[in-house]
Order: structure tokens, then C-alpha cells, then sequence
């Protein structure tokens, strides 16, 4: 008898442990409520979790030391005085760049301690940060 309830025990044991480290799907959301693990990221200007991945701006990092890729998305603003970058390195998921002037050229502001721009170029856009091209 005392060796049923012993293998009950572990195995109940064993069973509470396993529930325990299964993780949750969707149990990643972050502080806005979006979930990271199905690509998804918040935007500051459409106030809204978005997939980057999925929007019509995406551009290529160019000149890249490291072993692969990376891809940013552009959103703007209705009235396009307002450019949202998701530039995967740095602590912030985005960057809202402002209009200057009535050219298409969209600047980050002097809170970030880095210098970003948004500029047309051929058909599509390139970003530099501190004027060196880095997605394009």
C-alpha cells in the first residue's frame, strides 16, 4: 500500500512540474499587449501592434559585418510629416522621425543620442544613421 501511494506522489509530482514548464502560447506579450513570438511589434504611430515583416516599406541593411541580414520596415503618419522606423539594434524598437521643411528627407530629434534620416532614394527610401547608409 505504502509503495501505491509513494508512486501516486511522483507521479502527481512529475505531472504538476511538467504543467509548470510548458510554456504558454501567446503567453509573450508584451506591455502593450503584443505578441513578439507571432512577429508582432508595437507602433508608436498607428498606436497598435503591427508585423514589420508584413508592411509595404521594408528595406535591407546594407554593409552588414555580421553573418546575416537584417530587414527595417517604414510607417508614416496620414499626413507624412511623421516616419516610424523598427531598427532592430539599440534598446528602442522604433524611431519616429519628423519632416523637415516641405523636402522628403525625415530627421530623428535630438533626444536620441544617434542621428537617423530618411531619405527617398531610387524608387524606394535608404536611412543613414550618423550619414553613413545603413538600410536602403
Amino acid at each position: 500500500m505504502k509503495k501505491i501511494i509513494l508512486l501516486s506522489a511522483m507521479f502527481l509530482g512529475s505531472f504538476i512540474f511538467a504543467q509548470k514548464s510548458t510554456p504558454v502560447l501567446g503567453g509573450d506579450r508584451d506591455v502593450h499587449g503584443c505578441i513578439g513570438s507571432a512577429g508582432y511589434t508595437y507602433s508608436q504611430l498607428r498606436n497598435n501592434c503591427i508585423q514589420t515583416f508584413n508592411q509595404k516599406i521594408k528595406l535591407k541593411e546594407v554593409n552588414s559585418d555580421k553573418s546575416y541580414t537584417s530587414m527595417t520596415a517604414v510607417i508614416f503618419n496620414k499626413s507624412m510629416t511623421k516616419a516610424e522606423v523598427f531598427i532592430p539594434d539599440g534598446a528602442a524598437k522604433s524611431i519616429i522621425l519628423n519632416k523637415e521643411g516641405k523636402g522628403k528627407i525625415w530627421k530623428s530629434g535630438s533626444y536620441i543620442k544617434d542621428s537617423y534620416v530618411l531619405s527617398p532614394y531610387k524608387k524606394s527610401y535608404q536611412i543613414k544613421k550618423n550619414d553613413e547608409v545603413i538600410y536602403q
